[in-house]
């Protein structure tokens, strides 16, 4: 199989980006970019992310606590300094737990140590989920080699012209129905 053109099928899958993170061996926060990342189950709680074998995180994240941080749309600057390119400005981190975590992300999934397995040049990590917080805000997504933003989606169907269409159906808010057990009854 041809690498690039591999990768690059890939690639058309949009994603997000995170920056799972962790201590490293001397317990200073450490973190690594990484777009693999998947809500593994419900029930137990867990989350899969997908780690570069010759990352250093993977020799950190073994048995280890982490953090799967969902970056936030304005966070470009830190999905770079965390995949090798530091930035003048080191991330804030949230000094509140166990596991470091970065300030002003999208969501923020606390994970505990529950699978690891081989993945080829990849390690499959497998975390259960301790704790979540969510920030309302928009996330950084990434497609085709490229860190995009959540857009809305034009469609040419013919929604506006559907009886169907929530916006302009046949009624509006002020009218009043009469059940038909009840118009029947009378």
């Amino acid at each position: 199989m041809d690498q690039r053109l591999l990768r690059d099928a890939f690639g058309q899958f949009a994603t997000g980006v995170t920056v799972v993170t962790c201590t490293n061996a001397d317990g200073e926060p450490h973190g690594a970019t990484v777009n693999a990342f998947t809500a593994v189950s419900l029930d137990p709680p867990l989350a899969q992310v997908t780690l570069g074998r010759s990352s250093r995180a993977c020799e950190f994240l073994a048995d280890r606590e982490f953090g799967i941080n969902i970056l936030a749309a304005d966070q470009v600057d830190v999905a770079w300094h965390f995949a090798g390119r530091p930035a003048a400005v080191s991330p804030a981190w949230l000094d509140d737990g166990p596991v470091p975590v970065l300030a002003g992300t999208a969501a923020t999934i606390r994970c505990r140590p529950w699978r690891t397995y081989d993945g080829g040049d990849h390690l499959i990590v497998i975390g259960e989920v301790e704790q979540v917080r969510i920030a309302g805000v928009d996330p950084l997504l990434f497609h085709a080699g490229a860190f995009r933003h959540l857009g809305t989606v034009e469609s040419t169907c013919h929604w506006h012209g559907s009886i169907d269409n929530p916006d302009h159906g046949w009624f509006d808010s002020t009218a009043a129905f009469t059940p038909l057990a009840a118009s029947a009854a009378s």
